[in-house]
């Protein structure tokens, strides 16, 4: 006779698996808002961080090759500045979630912004952003050292132009036409005889390079106020284009050279001199292209333009040192800047300031005093 079947006695694990299966039934039958709120959490999620991008000086030639340089090395984006506008420019990029390597060119620190600076750098690194710093302007060792303990790569030698250092640390990265814009950077910053720059001038026709420096750096001053002019520049710099080959160059640079033509005659009614230096403010056109015009004609190894920022409150002040200038004038201008409310800093006889509008007075004032 066969033996009825009997139920199992049901299990621990049984037990769990009916569990399961309900409560799978029960998330099944779950109505749609629950299943939005799912959605809601994957839209939440943070991301990707795939930006590259270069913060560089704007003003002259070295900080627009070197933002070329990096955009044919990396990619990205280039954010062009003035000093005024560096930290702004940094505090906006801190925000971008999807920031994942940052350069930052031809940009020197002051006294005043280099804690500020090194804060913002140590949050970027705290999000796992890459940062390279390369620049040539005198800086305080504390800073180096603060931005090589959160490991920023800095890439500093006061010997050579940003552009320079920044074509031999991404060489392998470069076509050979990089060679040139760093080449041009190096003339314009008075820095073609240095030992990597005047090997990379050695490549080319010496008047072929000058002149085409030349033009380049007539086309950035004379567009400091149409920045996507400027990120054409950077964009044509990096697709291999000679300053020649960019339309309308030539005809702009000559433009610039009348205006400039025109600017001897103005300041040599309106240059006034100290005992240790000649000085100018300048209306009409940006202190960096008249500075030089100042120190020769006045007869003084030291020639100082600044020019009013309406919408800053501050003057942007251009200093120029003669070879016979005995002093470091970025290290006394940075002093001196910081002392007044300022910034400021920069090279031995080039050096550039930020100077809150009712102190230049005493700015010019302090700097005659500290030439000796």
């Amino acid at each position: 006779m066969a033996v009825p079947k009997t139920k199992k006695p049901t299990t621990k694990k049984a037990v769990k698996k009916i569990v399961k299966k309900t409560v799978a039934k029960k998330i099944a039958k779950k109505p749609t808002a629950k299943k939005s709120t799912k959605t809601k959490v994957k839209k939440s999620a943070k991301p990707k961080r795939n930006k590259v991008i270069c913060i560089s000086h704007k003003e002259d030639c070295d900080g627009i090759s070197s933002a070329a340089i990096i955009r044919q090395a990396f990619g990205g984006d280039a954010i062009l500045v003035d000093y005024p506008g560096q930290m702004e420019a940094l505090n906006q990029v801190v925000l971008d979630e999807k920031l994942k390597s940052l350069f930052i060119c031809d940009l020197g620190l002051s006294k005043k912004t280099q804690d500020e600076f090194i804060d913002i750098m140590t949050t970027l690194r705290k999000n796992k952003v890459s940062v390279t710093y390369i620049d040539h302007h005198d800086i305080d060792p504390n800073v180096v050292k603060a931005l090589d303990k959160i490991k920023v790569k800095v890439i500093h030698d006061t010997n050579e132009c940003t552009a320079v250092l920044a074509y031999t640390a991404f060489k392998s990265k470069l076509n050979d036409h990089a060679s040139f814009v760093a080449a041009c950077a190096a003339i314009t910053d008075y820095m073609e005889s240095r030992p990597i720059g005047s090997k990379l001038l050695q490549i080319y026709d010496r008047q072929f390079a000058l002149i085409s420096a030349t033009v380049l750096t007539y086309n950035i001053v004379g567009h400091q106020k149409e920045p996507d002019y400027l990120l054409y520049l950077v964009e044509e710099l990096a697709d291999s284009k000679f300053p020649h080959a960019i339309p309308n160059t030539f005809e702009f640079a000559q433009i610039q050279v009348e205006k400039l033509s025109q600017m001897i005659t103005k300041v040599k009614q309106g240059m006034k001199t100290m005992k240790n230096l000649g000085h100018m403010e300048i209306l009409d056109a940006g202190a960096s292209g008249a500075v030089n015009f100042v120190m020769g004609l006045s007869g003084k190894d030291v020639g100082v333009a600044y020019k009013e920022r309406i919408d800053h409150g501050i003057y942007a002040v251009s200093v120029r040192g003669s070879k016979d200038c005995k002093v470091h004038l970025g290290k006394i201008v940075n002093n001196l800047a910081t002392s007044l409310g300022g910034s400021g800093g920069g090279h031995d006889k080039a050096c550039g300031a930020v100077i809150p509008k009712p102190k230049i007075k005493k700015f010019l004032t302090e700097l005659n005093k500290k030439i000796k």
